[in-house]
């Protein structure tokens, strides 16, 4: 008959190999010949543990330790049972006993580091791994756990060097392989970042970790579907992964989803009430929802379980400043750069706050930073950007971003440029080209890289203002700084010669891929203008919001001239056919201010930091009045205003309606549709 060591012997080879059914009923049998036997009332417990009983696991442990108070190894698994239940504190403790017996306990010292980074104990995390090391120095788990320690508290570098090394020691490292993919990407570095990742899914397919971080790296790159795909993933193999949840929410959130968004961002919250991550995504997508207070709420919620959170701070700013609470965002935008002083979108939001602000002086610096934005691509060319410099016999060029408006908006700067001795290259988007050749100042028009003359330095438009130190009251602002072809407006002018009455060109929606998608009111909302006796609209709206004019067909007398226009010269030439522009804040309204035509923009609650705050006129355009909405989200406001104006000011100037056609029809047909 076998002797109790021999069994306990046996019990402990069943476990080690993972045979608990093996295991566990000889421990019960050692017990029942020896109930104070400590090691297998401890081992038990760990069994209990592995079957997710921890009740039974505490039990079994606390017991073995009161008969043997010194026993390391059961102070150690007891903290192990206790983290797993969230009793951070005690498991700290039962670590800290195990370390009081045996001071180079290696795997102690590891788990206490866990424990310390969980209760947010950065610094002492780190103690215990590197103390970890120098007892063990090639255990590739304890240098995974410090590289997590070390990127949590701000060094990246360190962080990348012990999941290297971690990997040196063990190839096959599938956390590590994952951890280094994640740390690469918040790096940029996103093709080493999916090399390590995808490394880490070919080890283990189902890891769902390395799909998340696969899934944060897609996101990286713009590659929203693929994100999805991996984070969907990484759902499926973990249901209640909180991180993915939240990851998930954000790509739908780019997707245009906001009501997903809501719901996964609610799901990471009831998994993990505490997450201050989630509270930051559910604000983001309510935001998108239209509920900035309830958002603004969120962020709150997320500072209060992280203060230091930057993109919390940030997004908090931002809300803020949708409310119409200008300061109140400027304070917040510091002090997410006090958190994170690299912060991106921080610097560049906090300059448009400034400069919705009239406060240009600050704003143009801070809004420099909308280069380094992930969304802003890099220049193609080697040569120096333009500081200001003298330029005498030099080749400069000038190139455009962000929409067409901007680039109507500001290339009012070429000729100061040109003073400079400067000869001028001028890129810009095909639409504006023929549009641009009226421009004064410019020497060579580009549509494309290809036959670039060569050039010394280069600027973009939208730099000129900060680098010429623009305030209010040096905006270059004589208008018109565009004209008309004298050809194509003659055309114009006979093709439109049968349309009686007050002409007012219309458009109704921005550019759908502009980063403020809510530059739109519906094209109902020009009903009380349509109303108005003598009054003649004319659609020049053309892709995306065009669609809705067939459904107003017979509602509102509309001539709709955009299947009759090519580029922004034929636009101009309409133009300057017309009474009066009426618009959103679209390219019409530049275009229409920079020929010197009267435009009235229509301008949502939170207006772009270009139209300044509470005025009804614009220092850019002195033709230009600006309607705003009176609350976020009134629109009807805005257009009976408009109309009110309209009738009581402009019309006296009209002549009734006449009854010909031209030859670009009006949308729709029957009386209604008649010019």
């Amino acid at each position: 008959m076998a002797t109790v060591a021999e069994a306990l012997a046996l019990a402990v080879r069943y476990h080690r190999a993972g045979a608990l059914s093996q295991a566990e009923p000889i421990y019960r049998q050692i017990l029942s010949l020896d109930p104070q036997h400590v090691v297998a009332l401890h081992l038990l417990g760990v069994i209990a543990h592995q079957r997710g009983d921890n009740d039974r696991a505490i039990d079994c442990i606390t017991r073995a330790l009161r008969l043997k108070p010194d026993y390391v190894e059961a102070h150690a698994n007891l903290g192990v049972v206790l983290r797993e239940l969230g009793k951070r504190d005690e498991a700290a403790a039962s670590y800290r006993e195990a370390l009081r017996h045996k001071p180079d306990y290696a795997d102690a010292l590891n788990n206490l580091g866990i424990v310390l980074r969980d209760q947010g104990k950065l610094e002492e995390a780190v103690a215990c791994y590197r103390q970890a090391l120098r007892l063990q120095p090639d255990d590739p788990e304890v240098r995974n756990n410090l590289g997590i320690a070390l990127e949590e508290l701000g060094k990246p570098e360190e962080a990348v060097a012990c999941y290297r090394q971690a990997l040196r020691l063990r190839p096959e490292y599938v956390e590590a392989h994952s951890n280094l993919g994640g740390a690469l990407t918040r790096q940029g570095k996103l093709d080493e970042a999916l090399v390590c990742l995808r490394r880490a899914i070919s080890l283990k397919a189902d890891c769902a970790e390395a799909h998340n971080n696969l899934g944060v790296a897609l996101i990286e790159q713009g590659k929203w579907d693929e994100a999805e795909a991996s984070l969907r993933h990484a759902l499926r193999l973990q249901p209640h992964y909180a991180e993915a949840h939240t990851n998930l929410a954000n790509v739908l959130r780019e997707q245009g989803k906001p009501d997903e968004a809501v719901a996964h961002s609610r799901e990471a919250l009831h998994l993990e009430p505490h997450y201050a991550e989630a509270h930051n995504s559910l604000g983001a997508a309510l935001v998108d929802q239209a509920k900035v207070a309830e958002a603004a709420a969120c962020y709150r919620q997320a500072l209060a379980l992280k203060p230091d959170y930057a993109d919390a701070h940030h997004n908090l700013a931002n809300a803020l400043r949708e409310q119409g609470r200008p300061d109140e965002a400027i304070a917040g935008y510091r002090q997410a750069l006090r958190c994170r002083p690299d912060h991106v979108e921080a610097h560049l939001n906090l300059g448009m706050t400034l400069l919705l602000l009239g406060r240009f002086e600050e704003g143009w610096p801070e809004y420099e930073w909308r280069r380094r934005c992930r969304e802003f691509p890099p220049s193609p060319f080697p040569q120096p950007w333009w500081d200001g410099s003298d330029l005498s016999g030099k080749t400069i060029l000038l190139s455009a971003e962000q929409g067409l408006g901007d680039t109507l908006q500001f290339i009012r700067y070429v000729p100061l440029v040109k003073q400079r001795g400067a000869r001028v290259i001028v890129g810009c988007p095909p639409p504006l080209l023929r549009l641009l050749e009226t421009s004064a100042g410019i020497d060579h028009l580009a549509g494309s890289r290809a036959g670039l003359p060569p050039f010394d330095v280069q600027a973009s438009l939208l730099s000129l203002p900060g680098i010429f130190g623009t305030s209010l009251a040096t905006i270059p602002a004589a208008v018109p700084y565009l004209r008309a072809d004298a050809a194509s407006a003659e055309r114009w002018r006979q093709e439109l010669s049968p349309v009686r009455g007050f002409k007012v060109a219309i458009a109704w929606h921005g550019n759908p891929t502009n980063k403020d998608r809510q530059r739109a009111a519906p094209l109902a909302q020009f009903a009380p203008l349509a109303r108005l006796e003598g009054v003649r609209l004319l659609s020049l709206q053309k892709g995306d919001g065009a669609e809705q004019l067939p459904a107003l067909a017979g509602r509102l007398a509309i001539l709709d001239l955009a299947s009759c226009i090519d580029d922004f010269r034929d636009t101009a030439a309409v133009l300057a056919n017309v009474d009066l522009v009426i618009t959103v804040d679209t390219a019409l309204a530049h275009l229409a201010g920079a020929l010197g035509v009267p435009v009235w923009v229509a301008l949502r609650w939170a207006a772009d930091w270009r139209w300044l705050r509470h005025r009804e006129d614009s220092p850019w355009y002195s033709t230009m009045r600006l309607f705003r909405q009176p609350e976020p989200g009134n629109w009807e406001a805005v257009f009976e205003r408009m109309a009110a104006e309209l009738r009581d000011r402009c019309l006296p100037m009209g002549s009734p309606c006449g009854k010909t056609s031209p030859t670009c029809a009006p949308q729709g047909g029957g009386p209604e549709g008649q010019v």
